[in-house]
């Protein structure tokens, strides 16, 4: 990757790159996927002159998560910069994530004290009703706002999870996120401390049980919810951001706070706009395209009907952008990326390991290999079977952004 930000050289070109998320998937109906089974006629138009294929998010059979899917596609290596546990729920509750904090997944718990000490009777609080979460989360932000010179930053997840960041006021050190659980897996047992397991994460370790004795004594009245159980420390990983590395001006258009969280880790610019569906994200778009070099555009709900088992849901999803796709070909990019960040079949409920359906559209293609864009017909395509990581270096060959290597 070092030798293609060397190459890296400055245009005046327009790169687009769409993100269907989960959009790969196996046969559903008839021996046909949801692409297969889509109506999507500007989408076949688009495909017979573009150049398609197929791309491994993070490695043979292996089925990524949505941090690794997207490094992947922004040009970081999945298996170089892992994003810890903690950052991604964070990011999935739209809590911004700095250089000085530990971001930290949460459970309420129920807890029993006996001779004085907690012991976990329920380690997920009878997943008590998101609505009783937020009310909860709301006592500790009121009563916990900092803690030795820590901010607490604290926000509600779904039932009984919650995202915690301690915000440190300077950059803390490699390593300060290295904390043992504090949650013991099993019901009946004392809930475990923060142990540091290395100097440098002392000090996060002395705060997070500081954190966790005044939620303790604040919560000790809630029936179910009287004490939290934390998990999955981890810092802002350490990464040159995207304009730093490839000289191009990004942004982002994502409803999704997880996805927003992603780009900006590597310093994309998020845009806030209006509503929520595909046509309000490509009028934001639209807005935009003398403001940038690049733009991630990022699309949900294929996904989600994919995790839900709902293929005619993902098929129109899939219809509902083909029928918006002539806007964004209006503006002529100078080259347009259409891909997933993973495969999400609905026949598997779930991420997989599929290779991951692509189209890319520029003036400098082969074209006239497939017939529309599906699983089947990329794997026609003259882009073959190729890395995510390596989607950029062909996004930037096709708009000329890269120089010769060598004499």
């Amino acid at each position: 990757m070092i030798m293609l930000e060397k190459l890296v050289q400055k245009n005046n070109s327009k790169l687009l790159l769409v993100v269907l998320d989960g959009i790969g998937g196996l046969p559903v109906k008839d021996g046909k996927t949801e692409l297969e089974l889509a109506h999507t006629p500007n989408l076949d138009s688009l495909a017979k002159e573009s150049a398609l294929g197929l791309h491994i998010p993070v490695d043979y059979g292996i089925t990524p998560g949505s941090g690794p899917g997207h490094l992947g596609i922004f040009g970081y290596d999945p298996l170089e910069y892992q994003i810890g546990r903690g950052i991604l729920e964070a990011l999935g509750l739209g809590i911004e994530v700095k250089d000085t904090d530990i971001a930290i997944r949460g459970n309420y718990a129920t807890v029993e004290y006996v001779d004085g000490k907690p012991i976990v009777k329920d380690r997920r609080a009878g997943r008590i009703a998101t609505e009783e979460n937020r009310r909860i989360t709301q006592r500790i932000k009121e009563n916990i706002k900092e803690i030795d010179g820590v901010e607490v930053i604290i926000e509600p997840g779904m039932e009984h999870r919650f995202a915690l960041v301690l915000r440190f006021p300077h950059p803390l050190p490699e390593g300060s996120d290295q904390i043992k659980d504090t949650d013991p897996q099993k019901e009946g047992k004392e809930p475990l401390k923060p142990i540091a397991m290395n100097a440098n994460a002392q000090r996060v370790a002395e705060v997070v049980e500081k954190f966790v004795h005044k939620v303790g004594e604040l919560l000790k009245d809630e029936p179910k919810a009287n004490y939290v159980l934390l998990r999955g420390f981890s810092q802002k990983p350490k990464m040159k951001g995207f304009e730093e590395r490839f000289g191009l001006k990004a942004c982002a258009i994502a409803v999704y706070p997880m996805y927003r969280g992603l780009a900006s880790l590597v310093g994309m610019d998020v845009i806030n706009f209006e509503g929520s569906s595909i046509e309000d994200e490509i009028e934001t778009l639209r807005s935009l395209w003398n403001d940038y070099d690049f733009f991630f555009l990022h699309i949900k709900k294929t996904d989600s009907y994919g995790e839900d088992g709902n293929w005619e849901g993902k098929v129109k999803v899939i219809e509902e952008f083909d029928k918006n796709l002539p806007k964004i070909l209006e503006l002529k990019p100078s080259v347009l990326v259409i891909t997933g960040d993973h495969s999400t079949p609905s026949v598997l409920k779930g991420h997989s390991w599929h290779p991951v359906p692509v189209l890319l559209k520029s003036d400098y293609v082969l074209g006239g290999t497939s017939q529309r864009f599906t699983e089947r017909e990329c794997l026609k395509g003259e882009l073959g079977i190729f890395p995510a990581k390596k989607l950029i270096n062909i996004m930037f060959a096709h708009s000329l952004r890269l120089a010769k290597y060598g004499a």
